[in-house]
């Protein structure tokens, strides 16, 4: 049996870890990207502005993370959107859409009891390495 690759990501650009878990892991060209909250880097706290501020800032987070395995955007295949009220899931798209414009991703949208911190939104994916092309 042949061996595959394990490969862990990380950037100083997304928020440092808080606990036992990676930004990111690699497994041959599939990369699995844990959940993002809207933490801004520096000051390590929650951004203010409500759920779309938290949206931008954890999609943010989540570029630079994809960045840093040399992909983007266009390279996730799936998203797992996790949310403290399920009443903000249009005033999520607003933001989302500004990320994820055409060949959307494949998504799950929950409503949770508690995101960590406090948090109002949580965003994970699942992405591709390599150029990926579209066929019909």
């Amino acid at each position: 049996m042949t061996s595959i690759q394990r490969k862990i990501p990380y950037t100083p650009e997304a928020p440092i870890r808080q606990g036992i878990y990676s930004q990111a892991v690699v497994v041959d060209r599939t990369m699995y990207i844990s959940g993002q909250l809207g933490m801004d880097v520096v000051s390590g706290q929650l951004v203010t502005g409500g759920v779309q501020a938290q949206t931008k800032q954890a999609l943010i987070n989540m570029g630079e993370i994809l960045k840093a395995a040399g992909c983007g955007f266009e390279n996730v295949v799936k998203t797992t959107v996790l949310l403290a009220d399920m009443n903000d899931f249009n005033n999520v798209n607003d933001v989302y859409k500004q990320f994820f414009s055409r060949n959307f991703p494949a998504r799950a949208a929950y409503q949770v009891a508690a995101l960590p911190r406090g948090g109002l939104v949580e965003i994970e994916a699942v992405a591709v390495l390599g150029l990926i092309t579209d066929s019909s």
